[in-house]
């Protein structure tokens, strides 16, 4: 077992973080695709609105790989197909049925697992809707079919706070878990990198020492590209792939069942959230359903995907196919009256002006700016929390400049798009952002 000490970083300290209990919610009495949060797609759509669909139907491919399928996660009637700017589908929502039906799929054992020839395993896969679950690095796309990965990373849990903790979604789990696994090794040659966060490691059910890397540091020290950033030993490895855990679950569910999986374990949390902490739903459950009795006479934002790394999402609408967290935070908006002389005990800051640098419990956080973009003033922040090693105020200057190879030069691609360049940065610019879409750019230029 290999130790990783990942030095930079920055531990987050904010209120709401969602307790370690699991509650099961009631079925929801709609569900949704949302073709637009999946980056990189070209859908093309398979059904019509009126159209009755089982769980497991294909609701719409991949323009640019028709292998790749993204299911129907219920049974039911497509009721809506909401279309945005330049007819990009944003939603497809399904009434699901009182008494649900399932596609069937074909299902192995381990043994059959054993003997299965690797290409029929990526046909089973991309039939039965599941291998966009496998992205690879550093663009974050999903995995090429006709490619082997010079090795896979799963990382357990997650050190941002907002996330599931792995053992709640490995309680009970741990054999299902270890076909997934399987299932890993049968596409990479075996090559597979099971990382776990030190904190987390004694509080997760037995693992048959599977582990095979302890991840020490704070928030993104756990993250695949962090993780590849610090184990890799030759270019070709930059091409890895990733997953999440709970969907190493689902693919190991697929395979043994024959049937599409549609559960999913959603953390909810942030200030405002009624009830935090972690509940079992289905995947594109709406968002109104996973957070129940929230407090409306409070202005708030939804954010799905992470506090650092998702995005503002609709209370009338649904998670995505990724999602596996939902917050609920103050809008925030209003000016304070002179706060330009307060202390700052109680602000949330990375910079040590407020006095919160010396207030070790955990802050409160709205979406409030406290400021507006301003000039970058080169002071270093960004580089000093950022866990490989780039200097991303140079890396995004280089980006504006249209400056493509040298912003290459400065790391662009070794970007994780953890989001830590933006929190911390006191000129309140979207440095993260800009990285995001120079590297999107840069990746649909190169393939054409």
């Amino acid at each position: 077992m290999i130790s990783l000490n990942v030095k930079k970083g920055y531990r987050l300290k904010i209120t709401g973080e969602p307790p370690k209990e699991l509650v099961e919610l009631p079925k929801p009495s709609h569900v949704a695709l949302l073709p637009e949060k999946i980056p990189f797609i070209k859908p093309r759509l398979k059904v019509r609105v009126g159209d009755h669909v089982e769980t497991g139907s294909e609701i719409f491919e991949d323009k640019r790989n028709t292998r790749l399928k993204f299911l129907s996660p219920g049974s039911g009637q497509i009721t809506e197909i909401n279309f945005g700017p330049r007819r990009v589908i944003k939603e497809v929502v399904i009434k699901l049925d009182n008494k649900e039906s399932y596609v069937p799929f074909e299902h192995i054992n381990k043994d059959g697992l054993q003997n299965i020839d690797r290409n029929d395993l990526v046909k089973m896969l991309s039939k039965g809707g599941l291998w966009p679950l496998l992205r690879a690095l550093p663009y974050q796309d999903i995995a090429p079919t006709d490619k082997v990965p010079p090795q896979i990373i799963v990382s357990l849990g997650s050190s941002e706070p907002f996330q599931v903790s792995p053992e709640i979604y490995l309680d009970g789990n741990t054999d299902l878990f270890a076909f997934g696994i399987s299932v890993l090794e049968k596409l990479s040659n075996n090559n597979v990198i099971i990382a776990a966060n030190a904190e987390d490691k004694s509080r997760l059910p037995d693992q048959s020492g599977r582990i095979t890397h302890i991840i020490k540091g704070d928030y993104p020290a756990d993250n695949p590209g962090v993780i590849l950033y610090k184990t890799k030993t030759s270019a070709a490895q930059n091409n890895s792939w990733f997953i999440n855990t709970q969907d190493v679950l689902l693919i190991a569910g697929l395979l043994k069942e024959g049937a599409y999986p549609t559960g999913r374990i959603v953390a909810v949390g942030g200030e405002l959230a009624p009830h935090p902490g972690y509940v079992k739903t289905r995947i594109g459950a709406p968002v109104s359903h996973i957070t129940q009795n929230e407090n409306n006479k409070i202005k708030s934002r939804c954010v799905a995907g992470g506090i650092m790394t998702g995005y503002s999402i609709d209370k009338k609408s649904f998670l995505g196919f990724y999602e596996t967290s939902v917050l609920i935070l103050p809008e925030g908006g209003k000016r304070e009256l002179f706060g330009f002389i307060q202390p700052g005990f109680n602000k949330q800051s990375y910079s040590r002006t407020f006095l919160s640098s010396i207030n070790r419990s955990h802050l409160n956080m709205n979406c409030n700016m406290n400021g507006e973009e301003r000039a970058c003033v080169a002071c270093g922040s960004c580089a000093e929390v950022c866990p490989v090693d780039i200097i991303p105020s140079l890396t995004f200057k280089c980006t504006l400049a249209d400056e493509i190879e040298e912003s290459l030069s400065h790391g662009l691609l070794d970007c994780v798009e953890c989001g830590l360049c933006t929190y911390v940065c006191p000129s309140k610019i979207e440095i993260c952002t800009i990285l995001q879409n120079a590297k999107r750019s840069y990746y649909k230029e190169m393939s054409g």
